[in-house]
């Protein structure tokens, strides 16, 4: 009996586990295929590259100096008798304005005695004509061949060379008169004054430091890297000229001049840049003062066709590209110029290259890649 049933179980039993088996082996089967690739390929931005006309800006630095400096003399001697309020260190006067006065009597005497002297010298050249113009008509009356001192032409001569005289005579005088009211030559900044009211002046006798405020100059270098960007026609060219502080200030400038050396110890040359009226006597913009270090701009060179890309994306001039497989490839490039945050690239790249912006941390040629959503997305289009 036992036998019997014994019979029957086992076979009943060896097909449960088989289909167990088999759910089981599918169930795994089907779990396996419900599991996704991973795709382990670095995921890179890309963009896309066009040529451009680029305006180069050249900068440099330098320091704010007054296009000439005069030490004021006097050019005659006398008692100061006054001086202007302003015409003191630090003041700022305007052309034409009297700085200091000379006591004037011996002047105005000087005047009036050269004035009467030219008057008598006057006096004997017609006296000397009218007795030449009788001696020509007596002569004529005779009808003979007189000598010139017959008709008294060394006499007119020598009067004349007096008239001359005393008129050279007065017109020193007038000049003498004039120089006693001693005015500035230029606007000006007062740098120093030795004088004051009583003083005794002689002439030539340096009184006072003057720098023209009518204009400015800034002297500053060229680099060697920078001479084959200037302008074919450096002067004339227009100019910024920055001094940063806690107020910014920001003037107009024109290229003046070139210097025409090279430094022997920096092997730089020089330019000049113009400033028109530094100290706003004639305008309401900032003062930018004498001695103050400044930043110079200007236009330089337009470079044509040529890359614009961010010196983050450039290593040992060599850049990333994707390639049409999607595969990384390193490119070298010809870096032409740096330019702020960017280098211009002038040979190495087409308009159709893919240059990568944002490169994995162990980049590899024919590393595969893929494309961020947008990118691909454009690749598309």
């Amino acid at each position: 009996m036992n036998k019997k049933w014994m019979k029957w179980i086992l076979p009943v039993a060896a097909l449960g586990v088989g289909v167990a088996g088999f759910v089981t082996i599918s169930a795994s089967a089907e779990k396996s295929n419900d599991e996704e690739i991973v795709d382990t390929r670095p995921t890179v931005s890309v963009m896309a590259l066009e040529t451009t006309d680029f305006q180069v800006t050249i900068t440099s630095y330098g320091e704010v100096k007054p296009v000439e400096s005069t030490l004021l003399a006097a050019q005659v001697s006398g008692e100061v008798m006054s001086w202007n309020p302003d015409f003191t260190a630090g003041g700022l006067v305007k052309r034409g304005d009297v700085l200091f006065t000379i006591e004037k009597d011996a002047y105005d005497a000087a005047l009036l005695q050269a004035e009467a002297n030219l008057s008598r010298a006057q006096a004997a050249l017609i006296e000397e004509e009218a007795k030449a113009k009788v001696a020509e008509q007596e002569a004529s009356r005779l009808g003979q061949q007189v000598s010139d001192l017959y008709l008294r032409k060394p006499q007119v001569m020598s009067a004349k060379a007096d008239v001359k005289s005393a008129q050279a005579a007065l017109k020193l005088a007038r000049r003498d008169l004039a120089n006693c009211e001693v005015v500035a030559p230029y606007d000006a900044l007062v740098i120093s004054r030795t004088l004051g009211a009583g003083q005794f002046v002689n002439t030539g006798t340096t009184v006072a430091e003057l720098n023209n405020i009518e204009a400015a100059e800034v002297t500053f270098p060229i680099p060697g890297f920078d001479q084959s960007f200037l302008p074919e026609t450096l002067s004339g060219v227009k100019a910024e000229v920055h001094l940063g502080n806690r107020q910014p200030i920001v003037r107009q400038a024109q290229i003046n001049r070139d210097l025409g050396i090279v430094d022997t110890a920096t092997r730089m040359g020089h330019v000049v840049a113009r400033i028109e009226d530094p100290y706003s006597l004639k305008s309401q913009a900032p003062a930018l003062k004498f001695g103050s270090y400044v930043e110079i701009q200007f236009p330089g060179r337009v470079l044509t066709n040529v890359y614009q890309l961010p010196q983050t994306l450039i290593s040992n001039n060599r850049v990333w590209l994707v390639n049409q497989d999607n595969k990384l490839e390193p490119r070298e490039v010809q870096v032409l110029r740096e330019e702020g945050e960017y280098f211009l690239i002038h040979h190495g790249l087409t308009n159709e290259d893919r240059v990568v912006t944002t490169v994995p941390d162990y980049p590899q040629k024919g590393m595969e890649v893929k494309l961020s959503e947008p990118d691909a997305q454009l690749a598309q289009r």
